[in-house]
């Protein structure tokens, strides 16, 4: 923990900052790293990168975490409330719907004549759940599939 000196974590926050002045730019009580392009705080120590959600565990157990899922979706909300460790399939499970999503459901994809088509991944493999008439059907099947899989990781998109 000693190469972590420079930096304070309060759990309740979630937020990272200086002790000591840093840098020219890191004064002592600044917000410690800034957040990437998917909006995960990143944190440089002593010229290593680290994400703020995996410092967070680490700063609370004593242990670097294999992988953290944030339970309310949001990638700068380090609050230790707020993370639990997951598998990969547990973490996809609690994405939200994606950008490029053309359905506005997760889970689902138009599928031919009008079909629309209902598939979940878990454990590294896409399971087709079924083809439904409408994708407000296909969706219904996709949200119980994933609360019967993932239960607490399961968000509906």
């Amino acid at each position: 923990m000693s190469e972590f000196a420079d930096i304070n974590y309060d759990p309740l926050t979630g937020e990272f900052t200086w002790r000591v002045n840093a840098s020219s730019r890191a004064r002592a009580g600044a917000s410690a790293g800034g957040p990437d392009w998917r909006g995960y705080r990143l944190i440089h120590v002593n010229g290593k990168r680290h994400y703020g959600h995996r410092l967070a565990w680490f700063y609370v157990h004593g242990e670097w975490p294999n992988r953290i899922d944030h339970i309310n979706g949001n990638p700068s909300d380090n609050c230790i409330a707020n993370l639990r460790l997951a598998t990969g399939s547990q973490n996809g499970a609690n994405m939200k719907l994606r950008k490029a999503n053309t359905t506005g459901f997760k889970g689902v994809s138009r599928f031919k004549k009008g079909k629309w088509r209902a598939t979940i991944k878990h454990a590294g493999r896409a399971i087709q759940i079924g083809t439904f008439a409408s994708p407000e059907e296909a969706h219904a099947a996709y949200v119980a599939a994933s609360r019967r899989l993932f239960g607490e990781f399961a968000r509906a998109g």
